[in-house]
């Protein structure tokens, strides 16, 4: 299986950022993953806090 670019804990932040009212668009482009893996981690990690993960 692919090693992630990215930590759990990197992909709740993200999550966060976004209900913080960040565009998911503008989100996706900065930190350079696409809108559909961000809606993905969405609906896997949602909810979760950064203890939640390990």
């Amino acid at each position: 299986m692919k090693k992630s670019r990215f930590t759990t804990e990197q992909i709740i932040g993200f999550i966060k950022q976004a209900d913080a009212g960040m565009a998911v668009s503008e989100l996706a482009r900065q930190n350079g993953f696409s809108p559909a893996s961000f809606y993905a981690w969405r609906a896997k990690y949602g909810g979760m806090e950064a203890e939640d993960a390990k």
